[in-house]
């Protein structure tokens, strides 16, 4: 394999790692400077920059979890649901809150901007595991939660995009299988006909 491939290797290994599994220490807060400034090399087209970030660490994250579990009772959720969405802030030492913040501009249209701000939620993982520390992607009933996007302060146009947990893993080292693109990959060629219509 030569250098430049085995360059590839820090993205095909790139895993998730469980929540319960990030302790201290998050990175500091020139490190998490450095994390948040890579995701702003997300492919930003119009250079809207759609997508803000909130930081949960220390206090706020027992904030968040009483957040999480009021959030749990208005849906209905029996006691141990609400015991599990309670629990879910404390699982790591930061979570990085990121919001879709979408603009109504015709020429751009909602879903390339919630792409945008997906692709920097995955460059946060990316710089995160660069510098040494675990992250996972979460999202779940709490994305999509009106009583939590008003604790958060969330406007109209903002969509949360997911929480991402980050610490020192703490575990054992994780491994994932991946599919072959070739299996999923094609050459086109020509025009085809299908049922496909818009």
């Amino acid at each position: 394999m030569t250098p430049k491939m085995q360059k590839l290797s820090f993205l095909n290994e790139q895993i998730s790692i469980p929540a319960k599994e990030l302790s201290l220490p998050a990175p500091d807060e020139k490190q998490l400077e450095a994390i948040l400034q890579t995701a702003m090399s997300s492919p930003d087209h119009g250079e809207l920059t759609p997508f803000r970030f909130l930081v949960m660490q220390h206090e706020s994250l027992a904030e968040l979890s009483e957040v999480f579990k009021q959030a749990a009772i208005q849906r209905g959720a029996d006691n141990s649901t609400v015991l599990k969405q309670q629990k879910k802030p404390l699982r790591s030492p930061m979570i990085i809150t990121v919001i879709a913040t979408i603009a109504d501009n015709p020429s751009i249209p909602e879903v390339e901007q919630i792409l945008c701000a997906g692709v920097a939620a995955q460059h946060i993982q990316l710089a995160c595991r660069s510098l040494n520390f675990g992250s996972i992607w979460l999202t779940g009933e709490n994305c999509y939660d009106l009583f939590v996007y008003q604790a958060l302060g969330l406007e109209l146009n903002e969509r949360i995009i997911g929480f991402i947990y980050v610490g020192t893993p703490a575990g054992a080292n994780h491994k994932k299988n991946r599919a072959d693109a070739k299996k999923i990959t094609h050459f086109w060629k020509t025009s085809q006909h299908t049922d496909f219509a818009i």
